[in-house]
């Protein structure tokens, strides 16, 4: 967890050889030559999941979905006829191979299938993974990581242990794989705005879903789990949740470099006081990150309806500046602006070609050190706001405190936590 040992040309350069070199030999840890198809199944049926197994079947011909799991029966209904369609005469699925409950990761896993799509709340991400890697699948594994440190620290060590085992190995920070941001920030990082001083970003928009009031006999537990955005324990906060694609771009500026420090504020402003459809998060992050060499990076988030949006990194250095989400442009002294004017792509899309590539090429991708530092960042942007103290990046990594709750039982009741206070709110 030491900070990036990469200079900025050399990652450039790592990046182009993998992106040139994914599909240069034959597949043989799993016999997946380039003629044989690659069964694939997903645990967690939201639109994110099932859109990623769209994307999946758009990248390769001969990718057949053969099982899915979700933790509730009218989920798995739903989404199985949409997913019908989508896979066409690709769809294997057999009413055998539908799983639910909190198990059902162990049984779509252990139906047969080469490549797992892991698209539950973040909260069960870590444990999703340690299995699929035990038994030797191939993982794409949506962001973030994890919600708390512990689930950080062990998903570093399955990257790990994937990276033994010859195993994919890819998480959902989708814009890594946009092509106008890989082009704006290999120039950022082969030096065209100079040494970085300051980047300001921000992920300012609408609330998201998971606001459904209690029906019938719902119980505590199952209403959190159906309106998961807005549970703690469930999805880390808006900023890891949501906002942390902004905190992932500011480390792809620094060439994975990791924050030194993080002084950050927050509250709840417009959600009501509503535990069932609003939880325990935040509606807004400040966070001030700070690097070795003195740069800082200024993050703003929120989640409140009616407001201003804007999802921006701008990036300001010795020698110029560059606007790396909406413009694409890099403006430097005497210079004429640069500013990107290839093709666009689809991120989604290209995302599983080039991981289903690398499996293919016997050189899967494995971006599980690089997924859980960014969304680390975020945690670290989080326990700051929540405490109101200045926190450094080891004693959050270092930090003890696990969202997990008390039970996982549908029959207990489950209160909801109070909303965080600073300066009341305690660091563990």
């Amino acid at each position: 967890m030491n900070p990036s040992l990469l200079t900025r040309r050399s990652f450039v350069k790592s990046g182009s050889v993998l992106s040139a070199g994914l599909a240069l030999s034959p597949y043989v840890s799993k016999g997946l030559t380039d003629d044989k198809p690659i069964r694939i199944g997903i645990v967690g049926c939201g639109g994110r999941g099932c859109g990623a197994v769209g994307n999946a079947m758009a990248a390769d011909p001969k990718v057949e979905l053969v099982a899915i799991g979700d933790l509730f029966e009218d989920r798995i209904n739903q989404r199985s006829k949409q997913l019908e369609k989508v896979c066409g005469s690709r769809y294997k699925v057999t009413d055998e191979n539908k799983f639910t409950g909190f198990d059902c990761y162990k049984k779509v896993i252990d139906a047969g299938v080469d490549y797992v799509i892991l698209a539950s709340p973040p909260a069960f991400r870590p444990t999703q993974l340690e299995y699929a890697v035990e038994k030797g699948i191939h993982c794409f594994y949506e962001k973030p990581v994890a919600v708390d440190a512990p689930g950080i620290r062990k998903v570093i060590e399955l990257a790990k242990k994937a990276k033994e085992k010859n195993l994919g190995f890819m998480s959902g920070f989708c814009w890594r794989y946009n092509f106008p941001k890989r082009a704006v920030f290999s120039r950022v990082l082969d030096g065209a705005v100079g040494d970085i001083n300051a980047m300001y970003s921000t992920y300012n928009a609408g609330e998201v879903g998971g606001n459904r009031g209690r029906t019938g006999s719902q119980s505590d537990l199952e209403i959190q789990l159906r309106n998961w955005p807005k549970h703690l324990w469930l999805a880390g906060d808006s900023i890891v949740e949501q906002a942390i694609h902004s905190i992932d771009m500011m480390q792809w500026a620094m060439g994975e470099e990791l924050p030194i420090e993080a002084d950050g504020s927050g509250g709840r402003q417009v959600y009501p006081d509503d535990p069932d459809r609003y939880g325990n998060i935040y509606d807004h992050f400040a966070i001030v990150y700070k690097w070795a060499n003195g740069a800082r990076g200024y993050h703003f988030s929120r989640q409140q309806n009616g407001t201003q949006g804007s999802y921006e990194l701008e990036i300001f250095g010795k020698k110029g500046f560059c606007s790396a989400k909406n413009k694409h442009a890099i403006m430097t002294d005497g210079q004429t602006p640069w500013r990107y004017s290839d093709r666009n792509n689809d991120m989604y899309k290209t995302e599983h070609e080039e991981l289903i590539a690398s499996i293919r090429s016997g050189d899967p991708i494995n971006d599980g050190v690089r997924a859980a530092n960014s969304t680390m960042v975020g945690i670290m942007g989080r326990m700051s706001a929540y405490t109101g103290k200045k926190l450094t990046f080891q004693q959050a990594l270092n930090s003890k405190e696990d969202l997990t709750p008390p039970h996982l039982d549908f029959a207990q009741p489950l209160p909801v936590p109070s909303v965080p206070k600073p300066g009341l709110t305690k660091f563990i």
